[in-house]
């Protein structure tokens, strides 16, 4: 759609599809997506990274049935060339392709590791005030015992690019407490032109990336590179915390299961019942089968193997106890 036309109702949304585990998970989002969303208006791109120099690899989708799947389930593939990260940093896929999709017209992001479990149609999106994801422990910085601490470090990044720190604080959290500061997962945010959005998410993370504060000088950037510069960028564009009322994304209407062990291991029957029943169609399952985490976990039962370590009444605080339990037991694949 040329730049300028009228937006379709609703709104676009973006996932990532390159070879290997993603276009395997980009299945099973358009599956989820097709299941609990039919009445869904918009467009699902599925943004592909291109051949090139930072890609020492042919990146793109393996394969013409799953092209075609996906075409079947309303996907759209979106080409878009790597010129900033490709395979040094993969995570930056999500900031270049948003330059890709049509401008003007609001979308929501997707970790392709989402899982679609209620109807979209019925999220109350302000597009005007852009969030994230607060599903997330506190990954980043990393303070050193003798400084700086989160305080100086967050100051320092909203110094760089001239926005306002204090306005960003959760009062009612304690000082160097990490939950204080705008932080968030990038598994899903949204605004009202990507092209607006990408831009800014880009620059940040440029600079970020080459010409650190000297604040973030034992700080590490990879993965997080992302989700330091999005806070920064969803206040600079007017959003925050409150953009969205919880218990939605990232709650009843999507899982952002990061890998399917820890589905099995600690989402709701809810969530599991849908995910079994889009993976269940023959031409996805055949599909599914080359990818050695669902055909084990799914197909196989070692999900419900998982699933049964854990009391999802009373789960481990932190996902690395998640994990080194199902390393322990050899049900940890990815």
């Amino acid at each position: 759609m040329a730049a300028g036309t009228a937006p379709r109702a609703g709104f676009n949304i973006l996932i990532i599809g390159q070879g290997g585990r993603l276009q395997y998970e980009a299945l099973i989002f358009a599956a989820s997506l097709r299941d609990q969303s039919p009445g869904f208006q918009g467009r699902l791109f599925v943004a592909e990274p291109q051949p090139g120099p930072l890609w020492p690899n042919d990146p793109r989708i393996r394969g013409d049935e799953t092209r075609a799947l996906l075409a079947d389930l309303g996907a759209e593939i979106l080409p878009f060339e790597s010129c900033h990260f490709g395979h040094a940093y993969p995570y930056g896929n999500k900031i270049e392709a948003l330059l890709a999709l049509p401008e003007g017209e609001p979308f929501v992001f997707f970790d392709t590791d989402t899982l679609v479990t209620g109807d979209l149609a019925s999220v109350p999106f302000d597009f005007t005030r852009p969030t994230a994801s607060l599903r997330c422990e506190g990954t980043w910085p990393q303070p050193e015992l003798y400084g700086p601490g989160y305080t100086a470090i967050w100051q320092a990044l909203y110094d760089r690019f001239g926005l306002d720190f204090q306005g960003t604080l959760d009062l009612g959290q304690p000082d160097e407490y990490w939950r204080r500061y705008l932080y968030f997962n990038a598994g899903f945010f949204f605004y009202q032109c990507p092209h607006v959005f990408g831009r800014r998410f880009l620059d940040y993370a440029l600079a970020i990336r080459d010409d650190p504060p000297e604040e973030l000088a034992c700080q590490p950037l990879d993965p997080w590179l992302d989700q330091v510069a999005l806070p920064l960028v969803i206040h600079a564009l007017g959003g925050g915390r409150d953009s969205l009322p919880p218990g939605l994304l990232d709650g009843a209407i999507t899982c952002h299961y990061r890998a399917l062990p820890l589905l099995y291991a600690r989402e709701s029957d809810h969530v599991v019942s849908v995910l079994e029943r889009v993976t269940a169609p023959n031409r996805i399952k055949k599909l599914l089968k080359e990818y050695e985490p669902a055909k084990r976990m799914i197909y196989q039962g070692r999900g419900q193997k998982a699933r049964a370590l854990f009391d999802r009444a009373d789960l481990p605080r932190r996902e690395q106890a998640i994990r080194n339990t199902l390393k322990r037991t050899g049900l940890w694949m990815r």
